[in-house]
């Protein structure tokens, strides 16, 4: 039986190869994506959302336009390198279908207080809608099984030196999900730098002759290109992250991570650390574990995953 899943997105191009993972796995039923300011602002967020279900024949994926800024402090984006990586529009022609009318904040509530508590909230950008809901509706809780989130670093930042993008854009809207209670699994920068796409995967990907295929390895190229300009990967040029797609793809199949059970807050008040992921693997602050991180990826199972995915048609 397919795990339901609502993706909430800030779609540049990981989340774009995220959104086909979820959309064409035969292991997901995606109910929607909701969009959220991050990599780029939600105007194009959303219509990258929209450019992408067209894209690959599947026009039906509701789309919910979201938050358009933080929950509590002002814009940081001069500070973003997302920009440098993304740009503020997908490669992939401008969309003929529009969003759903309404908030995502409100359709994400709605949404699971009428589920039989079997939707698993899939959040690939800043957190600020899933914050927003919970905050309106603590109600939902209870219908929330899992989420599966990307974001956060233990080991280091790629925003500043300890925070990781998604945490530090919305660190009170973080905190917030982090603490709600229901069980957490955090995809960090710590596992998708293991879980590397290399140029050669691209060319892969492109040689599946599927719509798919062929955007993902557009992106993964957009990637590489700004990940080598602007904050290679230590160990390996010519390789990137596709940090939005991992997290769907642990969804399919937990193996793919190696986590562990800890606690983990979000720093919100540090003048050198805000959004900071306090990762306690020491358990030396004597808080419960709320959080299962992962440390580690099979990048080889990643990619193989992606193929067979990005391989079908809608």
């Amino acid at each position: 039986m397919a795990t339901r899943i609502i993706l909430d997105v800030d779609t540049g191009t990981d989340d774009a190869v995220a959104l086909m993972t979820a959309a064409l796995s035969p292991d997901l039923d995606l109910v929607g994506a909701t969009t959220v300011n991050g990599n780029t602002g939600i105007d194009s967020t959303t219509e990258n959302t929209l450019r992408v279900f067209e894209w690959i024949g599947m026009p039906r994926v509701p789309v919910h336009r979201g938050m358009s800024r933080p929950m509590a402090r002002s814009q940081m984006q001069q500070l973003n390198p997302a920009s440098r990586i993304h740009g503020d529009l997908l490669d992939l022609p401008p969309s003929t279908i529009t969003a759903q009318p309404g908030h995502a904040v409100d359709w994400l509530i709605d949404t699971l207080l009428a589920s039989d508590g079997d939707i698993t909230l899939v959040p690939v950008g800043p957190l600020t809608n899933i914050a927003m809901a919970i905050v309106k509706e603590p109600a939902i809780l209870a219908k929330i099984p899992e989420i599966v989130l990307m974001g956060g670093a233990h080991d280091h930042g790629n925003s500043t030196a300890s925070a990781e993008f998604n945490i530090w854009l919305d660190p009170e809207a973080a905190r917030i999900v982090v603490s709600c209670g229901r069980p957490i699994r955090m995809v960090p920068l710590d596992a998708t730098h293991r879980a590397l796409v290399s140029a050669e995967d691209a060319s892969r990907l492109r040689a599946l002759g599927t719509p798919a295929g062929e955007a993902a390895a557009r992106f993964v190229l957009q990637r590489i290109d700004g990940y080598d300009a602007t904050q290679p990967m230590p160990h390996r040029l010519g390789a990137a992250p596709v940090h939005d797609a991992l997290a769907v793809c642990a969804v399919i199949d937990p193996t793919v991570l190696t986590t562990e059970f800890i606690p983990v807050d979000v720093e919100t008040g540090g003048e050198l650390s805000v959004g900071r992921t306090v990762c306690d693997f020491r358990f030396r602050s004597r808080q419960p574990a709320n959080v299962h991180f992962a440390t580690d990826a099979d990048e080889p199972k990643f990619n193989r995953m992606l193929r067979e995915i990005l391989g079908r048609t809608a």
